[in-house]
């Protein structure tokens, strides 16, 4: 999840942070804990990487990613939006970067996201009249888009989110524009292009609030289609944007053990746990669902205090102590940034605010309860 001008602004506030520290602040101690170290025998753990991170031009953020994580995903860069802007016109340099990245140290790479209906470009739907176009034409857009930039990287991206956010909170699909134009059709066919243009890469069905009994019954009559149909799916991603109230734990374990009763492989894709109070209930990540800037809604502009930090880590250690119970069936746990100045959720549901989600700090440091999740995979 993301908006254009989070990366912009997240982008900013690290490179500020990154030209006032140094590497001794990250490597202070030599025999500090490895976050991906602790959890080799589990699952990969991994992080959304923004343009500053890809690009290493911030040698802090770089060094904790390096140093800490063995999975990434790109946060912005590889959709559609950035890939294709005009029609036949596609940008590789960010998105060739990103996978250069992640060869150069060795991590599991993952594509992030062929199909979504936001950050979108709005003449993958229109013709030169502004109208709607044919559900032919879309098909074959779709085809275009996603056989050019998976079979540009075939056999370096280990899997690909191939459809994002298509299942609403009542279980029913999203009527987007690929909805109205092609039907529930957009969904198989996109992930048969997919398999297409790189049979061997895994695929994956990715959504927030999964947590919820009518949207995950939802995901799981979708994912039981494709297979019926013969399609290749291998893994379900639940994104995890949590707060501090909720989802709550049950139901997470019931999104587990669902999913993976699917026999498909279950990911923690976009993990973050917000501090801040809501203007009103948010349990998702739906970017449309916006509000106000309001300073009561913003209470920790300067500094978390102890006891939000302490309340912060104990819901950290509760899900990792969840996805640790089901190894077994969890592949991957991915935090949707590296530090805290990197966050989207600076900028949603409200713009502006301070938010603390993330195990890293403003400075990359690592958070007081960082240990405890390395002493849980002990």
């Amino acid at each position: 999840m993301n908006i254009v001008k989070t990366v912009i602004l997240a982008g900013i506030a690290t490179w500020s942070v990154g030209c006032t520290s140094t590497n001794s602040q990250v490597t202070s101690k030599k025999n500090e804990a490895i976050f991906k170290e602790a959890y080799a025998e589990q699952f990969y753990v991994g992080a959304a990487l923004n343009l500053e991170q890809i690009w290493e031009r911030n040698p802090v953020a770089s060094k904790v990613v390096e140093q800490h994580f063995s999975s990434v995903v790109a946060e912005n860069c590889m959709k559609s939006m950035f890939m294709q802007p005009r029609e036949g016109e596609f940008y590789f340099k960010d998105a060739d970067q990103f996978v250069a990245y992640g060869e150069k140290h060795n991590m599991h790479i993952v594509g992030h996201t062929l199909i979504w209906h936001s950050q979108a470009p709005r003449w993958f739907f229109s013709d030169k009249e502004g109208k709607d176009v044919s559900r032919d034409v879309l098909i074959e857009r779709m085809r275009n888009h996603i056989h050019t930039i998976v079979s540009r990287y075939k056999g370096r991206i280990d899997g690909w989110d191939v459809v994002n956010e298509a299942i609403l909170d009542n279980g029913e699909y999203r009527k987007s524009k690929f909805y109205e134009i092609i039907g529930e059709d957009f969904i198989p066919l996109a992930f048969q292009f997919a398999h297409e243009a790189d049979p061997e890469a895994e695929l994956y069905y990715n959504d927030y609030s999964t947590a919820i009994p009518a949207k995950r019954a939802g995901i799981v009559r979708l994912a039981k289609k494709l297979q019926e149909a013969g399609i290749k799916i291998d893994g379900l991603g639940m994104q995890e944007h949590h707060g501090l109230t909720h989802a709550s734990l049950e139901e997470t374990e019931k999104t587990i053990n669902d999913f993976a009763d699917l026999g498909v492989k279950v990911m923690v894709t976009e993990m973050d746990i917000s501090v801040l109070p809501h203007a009103r209930r948010h349990v998702g990540a739906e970017l449309t669902d916006t509000a106000a800037y309001n300073k009561s809604l913003d209470p920790y502009r300067e500094n978390l205090p102890e006891d939000k930090m302490s309340e912060l880590g104990r819901r950290y250690v509760d899900f990792f102590k969840l996805y640790l119970k089901h190894q077994d069936k969890i592949s991957r746990v991915t935090l949707w940034g590296v530090g805290d100045a990197d966050s989207w959720k600076n900028d949603w549901p409200i713009e502006g605010r301070t938010d603390y989600p993330l195990l890293f700090d403003r400075n990359y440091e690592p958070k007081p309860f960082f240990k405890d999740l390395i002493d849980l995979a002990k």
